[in-house]
């Protein structure tokens, strides 16, 4: 049946120019599960893989324990656990099972205690093992470390099986000692997510949020494709929630490309902003695409189900009308404009050039402000700063703006008109 995912989209300008050259429309498309699946749940299976390094020692590992005591009074007897603790060591804790046998796996969870150095590709491919033990249902990996790893390669060797695979890698880091690069492209080769922990009493949240975030999970193997007609190219397609990322495109056949969605979780919408460079028009109202989303709903036993939503635009030599925005699309342009910024920046300092990492962390800072995100403006000027005296940037700094620039788009930025 239809309905169980609802398409909408918006113009950041429903009117563009009747002019002689090519120009750039922004269409803010917005995909959410709809109201039929919010009461259906699916098994999940969360492995949960943990360094217990001597770096871990005191709060750190307490806080640990207690994150996954918590997360293991969210699961129900349907749901299965695993845990592989590692140190220079790997070993699995916890086999896959049943969450039925609460006492002695929470038993094993409080025995956990740090020691050795830190080896995390033989914890990865112990995990991944674990999961495929349970074929089917939504599955979760769930990594924290707090150190260097060695083997670094190894490691983004398991983060591609775990993507074909169909396991996201949930990669956290905390405190300043890891390689935050490293941790954001497994996450990326998964299609899972990276984050930054930056104080040990957050673990306990983080771990919730991605256990209940696996459970609200109703919608598999979402495929958007955009079909759009001659003279309509493709120049990027930017998932903004719940993080601002790249998604990139593949071209499938003339004029149309497809992007990888993954899974849509229950009550959440995901945000897409799709940039495309317009040939000129003569006046008049145009459909200039469509966009398709196929996918499966596993709980309701459905399998390619599709919908579709046609993009339309008007060219005009009306004035007044070339005036119009949409302020929310508007707000989120603006938001992955300085996204880019940092990523630039970031790629500068990288190469070595500290100048034009300077001046576009100052763009970003002034973007930055105009859209209200203080915190984060000043943590930038700060590294400004940095930069300015010292030539580098802190670790802490580094961390905080690749991870805290890829959430300022919020849902409450985003308005779009109801059909």
């Amino acid at each position: 049946m239809a309905g169980e995912v609802t398409l909408r989209a918006a113009l950041a300008r429903p009117f563009l120019a009747a002019t002689t050259t090519p120009q750039v429309a922004y269409v803010l498309l917005e995909a959410q599960p709809g109201a039929v699946l919010t009461q259906v749940r699916v098994p999940i299976h969360v492995c949960f893989v943990l360094d217990r390094s001597g770096s871990m020692k005191g709060e750190k590992i307490e806080r640990l324990r207690q994150a996954v005591v918590r997360a293991i009074e969210q699961l129900n007897e349907q749901d299965i656990i695993s845990i592989v603790i590692f140190d220079h060591r790997t070993e699995v804790l916890v086999p896959a099972q049943p969450v039925r046998q609460r006492t002695a796996i929470l038993d094993l969870v409080h025995r956990i205690r740090d020691a050795g150095g830190t080896r995390i590709a033989p914890a990865l491919e112990k995990g991944i093992q674990e999961l495929q033990k349970m074929p089917q249902g939504v599955r979760r990996l769930v990594l924290l470390t707090d150190g260097q790893t060695e083997h670094e390669k190894e490691c983004l060797l398991r983060a591609d099986d775990a993507g074909r695979l169909g396991i996201p890698i949930t990669a956290l880091g905390i405190g300043k000692d890891w390689n935050e690069d490293l941790l954001i492209e497994m996450a990326n080769r998964s299609r899972g997510v990276a984050d930054y922990i930056a104080q040990p009493g957050e673990i306990v949240q983080y771990f919730q949020h991605t256990v209940q975030r696996a459970q609200q999970t109703t919608i598999q193997n979402s495929v958007l494709t955009l079909r759009l007609v001659q003279g309509v190219t493709p120049r990027a397609v930017w998932q903004v929630t719940p993080l601002i990322d790249n998604l990139g495109y593949q071209p499938i056949a003339d004029r149309a490309v497809s992007v990888n969605l993954g899974e849509l979780e229950s009550g959440q919408v995901r945000v897409l902003l799709i940039e495309l460079v317009i040939d000129p028009r003569p006046m008049g109202t145009y459909r200039i695409g469509q966009a398709e989303i196929s996918y499966d709903a596993p709980a309701l036993q459905i399998q390619g189900e599709k919908t579709k939503i046609d993009i339309m635009l008007t060219f005009t030599a009306d004035p007044a009308q070339l005036q119009q925005v949409n302020p929310n699309v508007m707000n989120i342009v603006e938001k992955v404009s300085a996204f880019k910024l940092q990523t630039r920046a970031l790629q500068d300092l990288a190469a070595g050039d500290v100048s034009g990492a300077t001046q576009k962390l100052k763009s970003a800072v002034t973007r930055l402000l105009n859209q209200g995100e203080v915190e984060l403006a000043a943590t930038m000027q700060q590294e400004i700063a940095n930069l300015e005296q010292h030539g580098q940037m802190s670790s802490e700094g580094q961390k905080t703006i690749k991870f805290q620039g890829r959430k300022t788009v919020r849902l409450t930025d985003i308005e779009l008109p109801k059909e």
